[in-house]
């Protein structure tokens, strides 16, 4: 049964209208971690028959309490982890062989430090064989669309947070993936950065119409990002309810007319907030 979702459009309606796009499909997947202090205490389960399907060119954020396990569905999607049961389907194929279709970017900008901006954009493409004329015209390209382009010979360390997000962000989006996912990306910037790499990603994700997966524990810009946001809950995390953002781009998390949906996903998050608190001894996982 689903649930009516302000402002405008439902989600059952959401779902039928985007059903022939489905480039991931997530069924019945159940993950656990081994407790490792023996046979007497049973495993942690994380993930509880989470479904989840995620259309081409949809932008998708997941948000959740801490801990729920909303890295480790992030993982198991880009085949960085295993699962017990269930399976994941990306462009027909199952999870772990999706390939590269499949691009992930962190918190932690994870760039060379050797490199200057320009190869660590073009590194991926050197690996995979592509000609150096073809990499500097498709790195060239991405380094404009995020803003860097006078800083294409910058190294990491002449770089501030935001701008390193950026490279991370042109990096992924050079090998062309189907889907892109992202976890916390902005996690540890200032809120004026956030609020400005907010604006650009949204620009970004108009012009390429790339899928994007993208985890962050602030609810106002999940809302402010997403087509759908999907709510975990407490571990073992299953999705207690799903959002459509049905409003114009381009958007800024304050916009007064966003702030009913963040309120109703606030209400729901504080009930897995509270949950969470109540129940001593969980374990933390991200």
């Amino acid at each position: 049964m689903f649930e009516q979702n302000p402002p405008a459009m439902n989600l059952r309606d959401y779902m039928r209208s985007i059903e022939t796009r489905n480039l991931l499909r997530i069924r019945e997947l159940e993950k656990s971690y081994h407790n490792g202090s023996g046979r007497s205490q049973r495993d942690l389960l994380v993930l509880d028959h989470v479904s989840l399907d995620v259309a081409e060119g949809e932008f998708v954020t997941i948000i959740g309490p801490s801990g729920c396990g909303k890295t480790t569905l992030l993982n198991i999607i880009a085949g960085l982890d295993g699962y017990d049961s269930g399976e994941v389907i990306v462009t027909g194929h199952r999870v772990p062989t999706s390939g590269p279709d499949i691009v992930m970017t962190f918190q932690e900008d994870a760039l060379f430090p050797w490199l200057n901006v320009q190869q660590n954009v073009e590194f991926g493409l050197k690996q995979r064989g592509i000609t150096k004329e073809e990499r500097k015209r498709v790195a060239d390209q991405y380094i404009e669309m995020v803003g860097l382009t006078r800083f294409a010979g910058s190294y990491v360390h002449e770089l501030s947070g935001g701008m390193k997000q950026r490279v991370s962000i042109a990096r992924g989006l050079a090998l062309n993936p189907r889907i892109l996912l992202m976890d916390e990306p902005f996690g540890a910037l200032d809120a004026k950065n956030r609020e400005i790499l907010q604006r650009q990603l949204q620009d970004i994700h108009t012009q390429t119409r790339k899928t994007v997966i993208f985890v962050t524990h602030d609810v106002r810009e999940a809302v402010c990002l997403a087509d759908r946001v999907v709510l975990l809950s407490h571990n073992p995390a299953k999705i207690k309810r799903q959002f459509v953002v049905d409003l114009p781009r381009p958007r800024r998390s304050e916009d007064p007319a966003l702030h009913g949906l963040i309120n109703a996903v606030l209400r729901d998050l504080k009930e897995e907030g509270e949950f969470a608190e109540g129940e001593p001894g969980q374990a933390a996982e991200q």
